[in-house]
């Protein structure tokens, strides 16, 4: 097998109304042309051509070395933009495959299935079709009286009587590398958009006498395209739910597809529950036997198995197998959270590292620190980690105790099996076993309300 990909991609994407290139756009976690690059690679090409104009350089950094790059300086039409191809597939022998770097739906299934049937029967090109009932936008797919294909024409500058066509053009075809370009260098941009449209290269093909074939396209869903923020939600939803759906025949339960979000690149183990409203984005990775939600997002995290997340926030974090975390918990990047920790509610952590067993339960901010195993962080407690200048780190032992309402004032470190007094503000190092404890003595003043409401006038 001799396959090589072109990615079309060098649109400017304006109905978008961005500063980003249309098909750097996300969709469930990739960019458009992630999701299509993705989908060729999985046909098993040999090589492949992206074709990049506006804002090239943007396109081709994401793609990184997966990829050659072809610039198309001037946008004059998809057969255009093919040609500009011809050096980085000058050598090449064999089938090219071509498609357009906005239609994040396409499988590679489908595409397997085009490449099957033209190299089995040989066609000069094969186009992929599909049924639409409402193909407004669209080429048309012009057939014989014997159902072969005659021409694609497009929208602008097809008759009344083919736009009554409902079997559209994708904008996905399958060549013969041999002649191709030549043939390309053929095409003339007398139509309607004086451009050089890629669709003319059938009707050449057929005036030569070469054969052309096409593939039907079973879910027309595939071949969306996007142009505008509206198509882009289409995508989203209909790419959404298929993720929902695979995930969910792989042993996870979804409580409610309609409110749950989960990106293309998220694992989730079997026997996990995601409850309504969550968000799970980027690259994070949850265990067996989870419970997500309702309303958390996590995002790009690596759960063990066993965790409980509840009305949290997770970023760019680590948490270990038979964690508990919030509800209301916010865990910023850079956190390591050993096995059966405990993030109760309102806790918010940052760059921090809590040992097994440790627990945080209720309303405290713990920044740039570590804790060791099976330490209790008591309610109010604050590790004071920025003079205003720079961030200082605090060091809680083992089996320590910090008492609510304590201020740990970095760099500090508090010892093994060590305890703070409630009320605390501890600025020097505890010894470990030791008891740290640093406030006023209390002083009860006689009479004092009374003589406070005297002064106000108050009775």
């Amino acid at each position: 097998m001799r396959l090589a990909a072109v990615i079309l991609a060098a649109g400017k994407g304006t109905r978008m109304k961005s500063g980003l290139p249309k098909v750097l756009h996300q969709v469930c976690g990739r960019a458009m042309v992630e999701h299509v690059l993705l989908a060729v690679q999985k046909v098993g090409v040999q090589k492949t051509v992206l074709v990049v104009g506006h804002q090239g350089e943007l396109v081709a950094e994401m793609v990184g070395d997966q990829v050659e790059t072809a610039y198309q300086a001037e946008q004059l039409g998809t057969a255009h933009a093919l040609l500009q191809c011809r050096d980085a597939l000058k050598d090449f022998n064999g089938d090219i495959l071509v498609v357009c770097g906005d239609t994040p739906l396409l499988r590679h299934q489908t595409l397997s299935q085009l490449y099957t049937e033209h190299s089995r029967s040989g066609f000069a090109a094969t186009v992929l079709t599909a049924d639409l009932s409402d193909p407004a936008g669209y080429g048309r797919i012009i057939r014989s009286t014997t159902g072969g294909i005659l021409k694609i024409v497009e929208q602008k500058d097809a008759t009344p009587a083919e736009l009554l066509v409902s079997e559209i053009n994708t904008g996905v075809y399958c060549f013969k590398a041999d002649g191709l370009f030549e043939a390309l260098s053929e095409i003339r941009s007398d139509n309607a958009q004086g451009e050089y449209y890629l669709t003319d290269i059938i009707e050449y093909y057929i005036s030569r006498g070469d054969s052309v074939g096409a593939v039907f396209a079973g879910d027309a869903a595939e071949i969306i395209g996007v142009n505008d923020r509206c198509q882009l939600a289409v995508v989203e939803k209909v790419l959404r739910r298929r993720i929902l759906d695979k995930l969910m025949m792989s042993g996870v339960t979804i409580m409610d597809p309609a409110s749950i979000f989960i990106d293309d690149t998220v694992h989730i183990g079997p026997d996990s529950i995601i409850y309504p409203f969550t968000f799970i984005e980027g690259k994070s990775k949850i265990g067996e036997n989870c419970t997500i939600g309702p309303s958390s997002r996590l995002v790009n995290v690596s759960l063990g198995s066993r965790v409980n997340v509840q009305n949290s926030v997770i970023t760019e974090s680590r948490v270990g197998d038979g964690c508990n975390i919030g509800p209301f918990a916010y865990i910023r990047p850079g956190c390591v959270l050993e096995k059966d920790v405990k993030v109760g509610d309102f806790v918010e952590l940052k760059n921090s590292h809590l040992g097994e067993g440790s627990k945080v339960p209720h309303l405290s901010y713990v920044g740039d620190a570590e804790v060791g195993r099976g330490s209790n962080i008591g309610a109010g407690t604050i590790t004071c980690n920025y003079d205003g200048e720079k961030k200082s780190s605090t060091k809680i032992g083992a089996y320590a105790f910090i008492g609510s309402n304590t201020n740990l004032v970095a760099p500090v470190v508090v010892g093994d099996g060590a305890i703070t007094g409630a009320g605390s503000t501890i600025t020097k190092d505890v010894p470990p076993g030791a008891l740290g404890v640093a406030r006023d003595k209390q002083k009860n003043i006689e009479g004092w309300a009374q003589k406070r409401k005297k002064l106000s006038g108050k009775k």
